[in-house]
C-alpha cells in the first residue's frame, strides 16, 4: 500500500469513491471534470493497482488551504487510511508553505481527533463559498468547518 500523488488516469476511480459518499448524503457530489481540472491537487492510496482512497489540498489563499474530497472505498474504513492521507495532505501544505488547514465536513469528529476545531463558517473567506453557491444543498447543506493550525 502507497499513498501517492494522483494521476490523470486515476480521475474515474477517485469520481466513484466520491460519488459512493455523495449517493449516501456523506458528502457533496465532485463533477467529473471538476476532479481532472484538479487533479493536481489530489492524493491517493493504492493497493496491488486499486485506489482505495482519495483527498485533496486546494490553497485558497496565502495562509489558508482546504482538504476536500476526502474518502475511502467501503470496506477499507477503519483502518486509518484516513488519517494517513491528513498527515500526507498537511505535509503538502506545509511545503507550500501554507499553516493553516480547514474542511468542510459531515464527519466532524474525525477531524477533531486529528487537532482540527469547530469555527464558525462566517470566519472564513466568501471565497470558500464560491463552490457552495452551485451546490444544490446550499445554503443549509449541514456541513461543518472545521481548522487547523499547522506548526511551523
Amino acid at each position: 500500500m502507497k499513498i501517492r500523488a494522483a494521476k490523470v488516469s486515476d480521475v474515474k476511480e477517485i469520481h466513484k469513491i466520491v460519488e459512493y459518499y455523495a449517493d449516501n448524503k456523506e458528502m457533496l457530489h465532485r463533477p467529473l471534470n471538476a476532479i481532472y481540472e484538479n487533479i493536481q491537487e489530489f492524493v491517493v492510496v493504492e493497493e496491488n493497482g486499486e485506489i482505495i482512497a482519495c483527498g485533496a489540498l486546494h490553497v485558497a489563499w496565502e495562509d489558508l488551504a482546504e482538504i476536500k474530497a476526502l474518502a475511502v472505498v467501503n470496506g477499507q474504513t477503519k483502518k486509518g487510511l484516513g488519517r494517513q492521507i491528513v498527515d500526507k495532505l498537511e505535509q503538502n501544505a506545509a511545503d507550500l508553505g501554507v499553516n493553516r488547514i480547514f474542511t468542510l465536513t459531515f464527519k466532524p469528529i474525525f477531524f477533531e481527533k486529528l487537532g482540527y476545531k469547530l469555527i464558525p463558517k462566517e470566519t472564513l473567506p466568501h471565497k470558500i463559498w464560491s463552490e457552495c453557491i452551485n451546490c444544490h444543498l446550499f445554503p443549509d447543506c449541514g456541513e461543518v468547518p472545521l481548522l487547523k493550525e499547522l506548526k511551523k
